[in-house]
């Protein structure tokens, strides 16, 4: 140990001042100090492995068209964070590949009619608007996806409202709607506004087997699939899936429209439309949901409310994206009442 490395202490009883061998000052940075291998890219690319079987099955349903809109929707989503970065002086990051995930997952909210220009505008309220300009991943407050979607199914409600027959599949580029290429049809969530259950058997609900909808909705068996590699990866936790499907179950049950079975009706509610797909991929982002296990309870509850409540009195069939989004708001102020106060400190926040 050379001189650098010792310091001088005061010999308070003699009053003279020696030198004793000290070791070197440690800087210690704070917890948590175990690095471990997740980042951003790792977790982001879990997600998307998640999200590719459901998202291959709309393909093998709709059409190579579903293929199409997906690939265009993520090089949009890619680009358009690119640009944004470039243009307000940000270090580009398209390599965590949270754009793709973004671009994907707004694909997968799509009808495979819906016009190949969609996507492009779609993307752009994304990840400029709602993502870029609020300041870049994990800043967003609300779900940019399904900002998104609810920004297309206001501003252009006819594309965003026309579903093909359950069967057809589209694998042209140009869209004919009720002649050659798409014959609309009605979807389960149009027949259980109505008060009916869908012609659709069981199997058919949760595999996505012959059955109308939104590109990436429509297997109920694959998104959950997804959903459990993800928490058996330790990307997302049970706690917002499971209360917000378990919500759903419970108020479908003891509340059925329909005049048949109260579990028919039930379980046609939680397989059909975009429950699975919002409930493990999108209620679960990081920076729109809340940090504690009690707030991840009351959120999914939340979603699962408010879901069924726009279900059964509003006028569009689905629920899933605006419940989402209106919890999305909700999150700062769940955080507030359910993060434990700190050890030691006043209540109320005092100091």
């Amino acid at each position: 140990m050379d001189n650098k490395e010792m310091q001088t202490l005061p010999d308070t009883e003699i009053g003279t001042v020696k030198k004793v061998q000290m070791p070197p000052l440690l800087t210690v940075s704070p917890s948590p100090h175990i690095r471990g291998p997740e980042n951003i890219a790792s977790i982001m690319l879990d997600v998307l492995l998640a999200l590719m079987p459901a998202m291959l099955w709309g393909v093998y349903v709709f059409g190579m068209r579903a293929l199409a809109l997906a690939v265009i929707s993520v090089a949009c989503a890619i680009g358009w964070e690119a640009a944004a970065q470039v243009v307000l002086k940000q270090p580009v990051t398209v390599r965590d590949l949270s754009a793709a995930v973004t671009g994907l997952l707004l694909a997968m909210n799509l009808p495979v009619s819906a016009p190949l220009w969609m996507p492009v505008v779609g993307t752009f309220i994304a990840i400029v608007v709602v993502k870029q300009l609020f300041g870049g991943i994990g800043k967003n407050f609300v779900n940019p996806a399904l900002a998104a979607r609810v920004f297309l199914f206001i501003s252009f409600a006819s594309s965003m409202s026309i579903y093909p027959a359950a069967g057809s599949r589209v694998n042209s580029m140009a869209v004919q709607l009720g002649e050659g290429d798409i014959v609309a049809g009605a979807t389960p969530l149009a027949s259980l506004k109505n008060g009916a259950l869908p012609d659709v058997n069981l199997f058919d609900l949760i595999t996505g087997s012959n059955m109308g909808g939104c590109i990436g909705e429509v297997s109920a068996l694959l998104l959950a699939a997804g959903g459990i590699y993800l928490m058996i990866r330790h990307v997302i936790t049970w706690h917002i899936p499971v209360a917000y499907i378990g919500t759903v179950a419970l108020l479908t049950f003891f509340f059925p429209q329909s005049g048949g079975v109260a579990a028919n009706f039930m379980l046609a509610e939680l397989f059909s439309g975009g429950l699975m797909l919002g409930a493990f991929f999108m209620a679960t982002d990081y920076a729109t949901s809340p940090v504690t296990t009690d707030g991840r309870l009351m959120f999914g509850a939340g979603c699962g409310l408010l879901t069924i409540m726009i279900r059964y009195f509003g006028s569009y069939p689905e629920g899933v994206s605006f419940a989402i989004l209106i919890m999305n708001l909700l999150v700062w102020y769940i955080d507030k009442v359910t993060v434990p106060k700190r050890f030691g400190g006043m209540p109320n926040g005092k100091k």
